[in-house]
């Protein structure tokens, strides 16, 4: 009896990315023990990248690109439009891919064993930053999930991201009755407003601790590894801000928590819902430092709130 491979969606969002768009491809045709075909959609470009892809494609049956001409001003809302308009029915996973990363070839035969093992729902995993210098650092997105991480952060970039056909309609259907609203989810967020879907609506997620994936780091990252001090203090700017609380309330409504106990206590800014989400950072990050790191950004918002008044 001849196994059929499994069938992959990969939802590929590009802007001016024909510097890197060949090197990605290659590596997600050359996926091991799966079928793969990649649906491309690119927000408008002044590089060729249209061009570029278009070519790729008349010459290969496994590319369907989306009709260009749209501005989305982000990945979050270029990838939104692929869940959007796709049709994912004879396909068994969705992947999201970014247009300027490498892919090992057991990537999505990986994350195929991990889900069919674990029953899961979602997969996501560790991958490997690398930078023109050579550089490159393993980046951990596997600790222990708790109870309300999902509502602050993602499972990790979303180009790791494996996820059931299941579970896509089901995203699919929420962005299709509530389009204007999945506007306002931040640039770049696409990939915690599909964890926070999944785990708010009982789908079961695992991070694995392998790296399948070589995570590409230049200065046109729309969002990049936390690593250094100036990424350090680009997020510290945003937490001050209360734009990542907001974005983490906008998150919750859309996901079906809006009314929920937990998320009520602080949506609304307060300064007792701050001090009381800072008392409650353990159950909102994974890794230590950042359950530290939230607790004093709650504090910090609430001290400048105080200030304000």
């Amino acid at each position: 009896m001849i196994r059929l491979k499994p069938k992959v969606a990969v939802c590929l969002a590009a802007y001016n990315g024909i510097r890197w768009c060949a090197e990605q491809l290659d590596s997600i045709f050359a996926q091991e023990g799966v079928a793969v075909n990649v649906f491309v959609s690119v927000d408008q470009s002044t590089d060729g990248t249209e061009a570029w892809i278009n070519s790729r494609a008349d010459g290969d049956d496994r590319i369907v690109v989306l009709p260009h001409g749209r501005y989305f001003g982000g990945a979050a809302l270029n990838f939104f439009r692929i869940l959007h308009e796709v049709d994912f029915s004879e396909f068994d996973y969705i992947s999201l891919a970014d247009q300027d990363d490498i892919w090992l070839p057991n990537k999505l035969s990986r994350a195929h064993g991990v889900l069919l093992s674990t029953g899961a729902d979602a997969y996501s995993s560790n991958f490997v930053a690398f930078w023109p210098n050579g550089r490159k650092v393993l980046i951990k997105k596997s600790q222990r999930q708790v109870r309300w991480d999902f509502l602050f952060e993602s499972a990790g970039p979303g180009c790791t991201y494996v996820m059931s056909k299941k579970m896509v309609c089901a995203i699919q259907d929420l962005l299709k009755s509530h389009w204007d609203d999945v506007k306002h989810v931040g640039q770049g967020q696409h990939d915690w407003f599909a964890y926070a879907f999944a785990r708010a609506n009982g789908y079961h997620w695992v991070i694995d601790d392998y790296a399948g994936m070589l995570y590409r780091q230049h200065e046109e990252n729309q969002v990049g590894v936390n690593l250094g001090w100036r990424a350090f203090i680009y997020r510290v700017r945003k937490v001050l801000s209360g734009w990542g609380l907001t974005q983490a309330a906008l998150i919750a409504r859309l996901v079906g928590l809006g009314d929920d106990p937990f998320v009520t206590r602080w949506s609304d800014g307060s300064k007792i819902g701050l001090l009381w989400l800072a008392l409650h950072a353990g159950q909102c990050r994974r890794r230590m430092l950042d359950k530290i790191v939230f607790a004093l950004s709650c504090v910090a918002l609430w001290v400048v709130g105080s200030r304000g008044r």
